[in-house]
């Protein structure tokens, strides 16, 4: 049993030019990644009856065969591929192409090593491992738009192919090439325009750094400039948006209305501009992997569902690879999911705003790195427990899909997530795992602050969506988190003004507004430009183990009555005090501050807090904003989400993260069981399952 889904596409014209296209789905898309060059033996049509069976309505295929589809150096074979495209096709299964340019084929390197890596302190990449190649080098580039082109000229017609994936998990992979280098500094005289404007800018008199002549610029290694750092993460990032969008344009080039062209990102969002990358890109595509078993949380999911989704302001996304079985380059972590887990997964992507959920992959690999790496089918090929949990989801998506298909969410809490506050404080860290003279680039404004801030969230059933320093679109929300954010322009620090002083509500944390997005530090009192909403300023700061708050502000266990790591000595002017330190010299100054300025308040936090107080911090100010529903009434291990499916009407998952049947008692207007296909009323008490899910429909 299939699920057929009807792309409709239309256009958006941008500066005279097609740049993206609305895709709906007329159902969900549930499939796997599927690799049969990797077989031991040819058994296509054994695997594509068992997907029919199992009711998979898409596969993606193509992105690691260069080698497979170029073997010699201008020897083009896809007799191979076509078979499996045109088998799928008469199987009513669809197929998502990739270009194979992430894993380049051996006589390519070997005819040309300059493509390979180098590494910091000139260490070289090897043959052998993917994603091993300068993604900027000419010689990789020619070849790389050669096998794109070829492809497109044979495939972009075929009826079976509905989209096409550029290049796969990409990054700039820590490259470090001369030819990089020379991009870098054409980079700054295009940015900067002379060696003087970047002296002053960067402040390279430190030190006696200062340079006359553009080929003074030292390379990478061993620079020590907060400036030059920065902006050198920011070319990386700049790297790979124009080698996504350069290829997104050659696919665009030959692909027809009915197509759409993607990109998987891994979720990792810190290393690379997903909204520039994504520019010619008509969805998000993401590969989420996650913890099982008694680590299964959802966390992963959301966070990753809530960031892609929205990058293209709220748009439906796909998940390319998620978890089948185990995952994990050896055995040693080897987790297959409890009964009930798979499916579960399923409807919380889904729930996120995800209109396809694709496996990687259909088949366990018996040979190399990825042996362990398991599909739906284990190393022996043959139906299993988890190919049977894929076909009750695949039915029951069949039956339902068409109600939860372009879900959409309508939050009014926004996390202001910003590439260069993660960059400028991995550049000068502030937590206490390192020395005074290391730099860790652990990503802890993305791992630690934001990722705090978006699981507390998370667990108390708040929706939220990221909106990004570049178009910030505070206007849509009533409540902004702002953690660290360290590296700010004047401009973006007066919208926060400005937001708060129309009425809007702002959560924001220690470091705002420190530096420049030079990473300056600003030559005023902190928090500079945003001194006025804040209501205070500091001159000094101080590293800390752990200190109490005094009285036990928030009402927390003493446990959890803690901040930690980073403290600021506020003084407040208009602000009005929330918490003390409970210590004798830290005493006088405010840990955490809220702020009334013009219609609305700002709440400043001085300090890193427990996930207790920080919980308690969220649901105060989600009540100031009048954010408070029935559903924070629902707290982990039980999570709901919800949006307006095509109908207009509310979809509401709830979610059982336990291994213990939980109960519910419904909140919300009289709704139906999309699953049992049963009445329920306000006020109901519901079970859900251990790993369990409901999905009900609210008619508006």
């Amino acid at each position: 049993m299939k699920l057929g889904s009807i792309i409709i596409i239309s256009f958006i014209f941008f500066a005279n030019r097609s740049v993206a296209q609305s895709v709906k789905f007329d159902n969900i898309l549930y499939g796997v990644a599927y690799y049969h060059e990797y077989m031991p033996t040819d058994r296509l049509e054994e695997d594509i009856d068992l997907m029919k069976k199992a009711g998979i309505s898409v596969v993606r295929v193509g992105e690691s065969t260069w080698s497979l589809f170029e073997p010699r150096e201008g020897e083009f074979e896809f007799e191979w591929m076509d078979r499996i495209i045109d088998k799928m096709h008469e199987a009513g299964i669809k197929v998502i192409l990739g270009t194979p340019t992430y894993s380049i084929p051996a006589w390519l390197w070997h005819k040309h090593p300059e493509v390979l890596l180098t590494y910091r302190a000139e260490k070289k990449a090897y043959y052998g491992y993917r994603q091993n190649m300068d993604i900027t080098n000419p010689t990789f580039l020619f070849y790389s738009e050669r096998i794109i082109r070829k492809m497109m000229e044979h495939y972009a017609q075929h009826p079976g192919i509905i989209g096409y994936q550029v290049d796969n998990e990409t990054t700039s992979y820590g490259v470090y090439n001369y030819d990089f280098q020379v991009g870098f500094v054409n980079h700054l005289k295009k940015k900067f325009g002379t060696p003087e404007n970047l002296n002053k800018t960067w402040g390279l008199q430190y030190w006696g750094m200062t340079i006359d002549s553009w080929e003074e610029l030292a390379p990478r290694d061993g620079i020590t400039n907060t400036g030059y750092r920065l902006e050198w993460e920011r070319f990386n990032r700049k790297a790979v948006a124009d080698f996504l969008k350069w290829q997104s344009e050659i696919v665009r080039e030959y692909k027809r209305e009915d197509q759409f062209v993607m990109h998987c990102f891994m979720p990792s969002v810190y290393d690379i501009d997903q909204h520039e990358s994504a520019e010619y890109m008509d969805m998000m595509a993401l590969n989420v992997y996650h913890g099982q078993q008694d680590d299964l949380t959802g966390n992963e999911i959301a966070f990753a569902g809530d960031f892609f989704r929205s990058v293209k302001n709220g748009k439906n996304y796909l998940v390319t690879e998620t978890n089948a079985q185990t995952i994990g380059w050896n055995s040693r972590v080897q987790q297959p999911p409890y009964p009930g887990q798979m499916r579960q997964n399923v409807y919380a992507h889904l729930g996120s705003g995800a209109n396809m959920v694709e496996y990687w992959h259909w088949h366990s690999i018996h040979y190399g790195q990825e042996t362990y790496w398991k599909g739906v089918l284990s190393h022996d090929l043959q139906p299993n427990r988890t190919y049977a949990e894929v076909t009750k989801t695949a039915e029951e998506l069949q039956r339902i899909g068409k109600k939860l298909v372009n879900l959409k969410k309508e939050n009014k809490v926004a996390i202001l997530y910003s590439h260069d506050s993660n960059d400028g404080l991995n550049i000068m860290p502030f937590d206490r795992t390192g020395t005074a003279w290391d730099t860790q680039e652990n990503n802890f404004y993305t791992n630690q602050l934001v990722g705090q801030f978006h699981k507390l969230l998370y667990q108390n059933n708040v929706g939220v969506d990221f909106i990004f320093p570049e178009n910030p679109s505070f206007e849509n929300y009533d409540l902004v988190i702002i953690p660290s954010l360290y590296i700010a322009t004047d401009e973006l620090l007066q919208q926060i003004n400005s937001y708060v002083k129309n009425g809007g509500h702002v959560i924001m944390q220690f470091k705002s507004g420190f530096a420049d997005e030079n990473s300056m530090v600003r030559p005023q009192l902190a928090p500079g430009p945003l001194r006025e909403s804040c209501g205070f300023y500091y001159q000094e700061f101080s590293n800390i183990k752990e200190l109490s708050l005094k009285d036990n502000p928030f009402q927390v266990g003493e446990e959890h009555n803690k901040a930690d790591t980073w403290i600021e000595y506020i003084i407040p002017e208009t602000a009005k005090s929330l918490a003390f330190y409970d210590h004798i010299y830290f005493d006088k100054y405010p840990a955490i501050t809220i702020n009334n300025y013009g219609d609305g308040t700002l709440l400043y936090e001085g300090c890193m807090v427990s996930d207790s107080i920080q919980e308690k911090i969220l649901k105060q100010e989600l009540d100031r904003a009048g954010l408070l529903s029935p559903d924070q009434k629902i707290h982990w291990p039980l999570i709901t989400k919800s949006g307006v499916n095509t109908d207009g009407n509310t979809i509401r998952y709830y979610y059982n993260y336990t291994s213990k049947s939980q109960k519910i008692i419904y909140p919300h207007s009289q709704s139906f069981d999309l699953l049992s296909e049963q009445k329920v009323e306000s006020n109901e008490e519901l079970i859900i399952e251990p790993w369990g899910v409901l999905i009900l429909e609210e008619k508006n």
